[in-house]
Order: structure tokens, then C-alpha cells, then sequence
């Protein structure tokens, strides 16, 4: 446990941080969730709304610092991805 006044200050300021950065992964997470669920449901309009709300909470959690830009543009393409999938089997088909 921290000694002084300065390092206990600064211990309870991270443990605030951590549950807040913890709050926001899990935002991005659930967003992500809810983007493959539809999808796999094979519901375009609702994969598509969901896409549409999941890619900014992406982008704020890389200006946030806490997922690295490469991380967000692979989830994002990834998303992308299997978006693009279900839209042309729901042409073809």
C-alpha cells in the first residue's frame, strides 16, 4: 500500500480510471456483440444500425487510449466484412 499522502491520491485516481476504462472496453465489446448477433440472425437492416453505432464507439475508445488504432480498423474491417457477406446472400438468395 502507498506510504505517502501523494501516492495514496494517486492510487485511488487509477482505480478510478480502471473501472472507467473497464466500463468503456465493455461498451466497445457489446457493441461488436450486438453487430455479429444480427448478423448471424441474418437480419440486414438491424446488422447494418448496429454497424453504424458500433464504429464510433470504436474510434472513441482509440482517442481514449484504450485500444490501439490497428485493433479498432481490424475490428471495424472485420465487421465490414461480414456485413458485405450477408448483404450479397440476401441479393443472391
Amino acid at each position: 500500500m502507498a506510504n505517502s499522502k501523494q501516492a495514496r491520491k494517486r492510487a485511488r485516481q487509477a482505480e478510478v480510471a480502471r473501472q472507467r476504462n473497464i466500463s468503456h472496453k465493455t461498451r466497445m465489446r457489446t457493441s461488436i456483440k450486438k453487430v455479429i448477433k444480427s448478423v448471424d440472425e441474418g437480419d440486414l437492416g438491424t446488422a447494418q444500425a448496429s454497424l453504424t453505432a458500433a464504429i464510433p464507439v470504436i474510434d472513441s475508445m482509440v482517442n481514449k487510449g484504450l485500444v490501439h488504432r490497428n485493433k479498432a480498423a481490424r475490428h471495424k474491417s472485420r465487421l465490414n466484412k461480414r456485413l458485405k457477406a450477408l448483404s450479397q446472400a440476401a441479393t443472391a438468395g
